[in-house]
């Protein structure tokens, strides 16, 4: 009789907000099938009162355990799964907003037995919770992994999931949509069907949600026609539904990126980064925007090729130098965001110069040596087909390493050791070259020579009106240029550039399959002063972090700096100029403890006897302690 009255009323239990962790251990336990766990409640229904002293016991020990484990997460500084739920099974929607707003969250993330925060908060009965997590991008066909193998991992399962189910029960494949048919809960359903969640999914005992829901039905006694009808109707709309939605998705996503794109344009996240180099800026920018906006050919990946003498960018542009603390994005950064460790693909071709080596590009074939390991190119682009591939010093690649690359390039795809089809139509390619270094250099250093020439002439002559005017005009028309920068023509390039290219390659389809061949011109006087500030605030910053000491230096310390510019070694001759005449200085003076933790070293110029200029070091502050003891206690 007892039996019949439970199976009568555990639905209405079920849903009510206020029922008893008695009655609803009673239901899920009959959703399960556990006719022992029954029998057991049935058997002292006369004496109830023990059960429920059982019950707040271990509730009142879980609840211990569970407040000592969030003070713990609260330390950790990365938000994980096992937080997450934890917050949902607290029933602490404060957390969990905190939580989301961590720059380190995401909705998909799993506990470390399994199952995601979004199956925690369905059983759970936790509407708001379940429908915060759907919003902020929750898959809700992701599914539960959990496994019972200890009773370590049982016991987390139910004090980090649910204390009402059954923690020895194989979970593997459950998702969100039949744990919300265990708590029969149609407003549940019903939300997690919007979110198309997939009615058709299976566990890992080939159950989809609405046959699961019969399972429970059967134990319970009362079918719910409400859920029954709305599963089997998404059933049959489900296939057209999901592309409906994942359009609408897609167009969103869209959207957004293009209005991310507008409020940050690449072209400002380049400069942010890159010192001049205003054309090769513009130029990759403006291939990248009409790729993002889907003006570009889809069945070819973008390729460049950069020429220019060393140290003056081309690296830098990619992917920017990782040490820099200030982190200004560069390419890689910039489309890749905190995926860059597999959108950025590096790989020296210096390391390819024989036959053998083109093995280790896309694998040895079977029955090689290094045939389990796969290509260095390869292997990476199975991990991220639209990474970008920088190809450093491809001059000195073996020519059958460019005939692979031929096929990349013309395809969008290429063919491992191991016969597998690799596609990378939505890769972007950017190869680095120093051929022709120093005939680049030569002309752009004889531009800029002809037009500081021209400009001079300009500006001198009869202190006129017109002659004003004139100036006045020339000096306008020179700052509203896009580049404010010169530029090589295009008979340079054609005459006495490309010959050397096509020398080298020796064969006009490589260069035919690259979509623009970029330039990358020494620096000019105004380019090496910032680059030269920016080095000594990288210094500074290092001085400070590392040993707690101010560097501070005067304006005419970069005129001097400047000079020590070498044109065919790039910025790397002001940065070995900064070391040498700065910071070896300043590391001498703190290994000598003449200044030490919060001290202060100002950098000056000073005139030589022979009128020359050289740098100087001074420590205004030693920093420390003042009266510092010598090696027995006194000075």
């Amino acid at each position: 009789m007892l039996r019949r009255t439970l199976a009568a009323r555990i639905p209405q239990i079920a849903r009510a907000n206020t029922r008893s962790s008695y009655a609803r251990t009673v239901s899920l336990s009959l959703a399960h099938g556990f006719k022992r766990s029954l029998s057991t409640i049935n058997s002292k229904a006369t004496n109830p009162w023990p059960a429920r002293a059982i019950t707040t016991g271990i509730l009142g020990s879980v609840s211990l355990s569970l407040l000592y484990a969030s003070k713990l997460s609260a330390l950790e500084t990365e938000v994980n799964g096992d937080q997450v739920c934890q917050a949902i099974v607290d029933n602490d929607m404060k957390l969990l907003k905190k939580l989301t707003e961590n720059s380190n969250f995401t909705p998909n993330c799993y506990h470390r037995h399994g199952w995601t925060p979004l199956q925690t908060a369905v059983i759970q009965d936790n509407i708001p919770m379940a429908k915060l997590l759907l919003d902020l991008g929750a898959d809700p066909n992701l599914e539960d992994h959990y496994y019972p193998k200890t009773h370590e991992e049982a016991n987390t399962r139910q004090s980090d999931f649910s204390p009402e189910l059954l923690p020895y029960r194989d979970y593997r494949k459950f998702t969100a949509l039949h744990y919300a048919c265990i708590i029969q809960n149609p407003e549940m359903v019903e939300l997690l069907l919007d979110h198309m969640a997939d009615p058709t999914a299976r566990t890992a005992h080939g159950l989809t949600p609405r046959e699961y829901l019969y399972y429970v039905e059967r134990f319970t006694g009362e079918k719910n026609l409400k859920i029954e009808t709305a599963l089997r109707a998404k059933e049959k709309s489900y296939p057209v539904d999901k592309a409906a939605y994942d359009e609408k998705v897609h167009k969103a996503q869209k959207q957004k990126e293009k209005e991310y794109r507008l409020r940050h344009p690449i072209e400002e996240a380049l400069k942010s980064r890159i010192v001049g180099q205003l054309g090769p800026i513009h130029a990759v920018a403006s291939a990248i925007r009409r790729k993002q906006n889907g003006w570009h050919d889809e069945d070819h990946p973008l390729v460049f090729l950069f020429c220019g003498s060393s140290g003056v960018g081309k690296t830098e542009l990619v992917k920017g130098h990782p040490s820099h603390t200030y982190h200004l994005p560069a390419l890689a950064s910039h489309l890749h965001g905190k995926n860059i460790d597999k959108g950025f693909i590096r790989i020296d071709m210096s390391e390819f110069q024989h036959k053998h080596d083109v093995s280790r590009f896309i694998g040895s074939p079977p029955g090689y040596v290094g045939f389990e390991e796969g290509g260095q190119l390869t292997e990476k682009l199975k991990d991220c087909p639209n990474a970008i591939v920088l190809l450093d010093e491809v001059e000195k690649a073996h020519p059958d390493v460019l005939t692979i690359m031929l096929q990349l390039f013309d395809e969008g795809r290429i063919t491992d050791g191991k016969g597998t089809t690799v596609e990378c139509k939505d890769a972007i390619f950017v190869m680095t070259s120093n051929l022709a270094q120093h005939q680049i250099a030569d002309e752009a250093e004889l531009l800029r020579l002809e037009a500081k020439t021209d400009h001079d002439s300009q500006s001198t002559g009869i202190n006129s009106d017109d002659a004003k005017q004139t100036r006045l005009d020339t000096e306008k028309t020179q700052s509203d240029k896009p580049d404010n920068d010169i530029t090589l023509s295009r008979r340079f390039i054609d005459r006495v550039i490309y010959p050397i290219l096509y020398d080298h390659f020796g064969r006009d389809e490589f260069l035919g399959r690259i979509n623009e061949v970029l330039f990358f011109l020494p620096f000019d006087e105004k380019e090496l002063k910032e680059i030269t500030s920016r080095e000594l605030m990288r210094w500074a910053e290092k001085a400070k972090k590392r040993h707690n000491i101010t560097l501070t230096w005067s304006p005419d310390v970069v005129d001097v700096l400047v000079e020590g510019y070498n044109i065919r070694y790039g910025a790397r001759s002001i940065k070995y100029e900064v070391e040498r005449k700065v910071v070896n200085h300043v590391a001498k003076l703190n290994e000598n403890d003449e200044v030490t933790d919060g001290g202060r070293v100002h950098v000056t110029v000073q005139e030589t006897e022979s009128g020359g200029r050289r740098i100087a070091v001074s420590v205004p502050d030693s920093g420390g302690d003042k009266k510092s003891a010598g090696w027995f206690g006194k000075r």
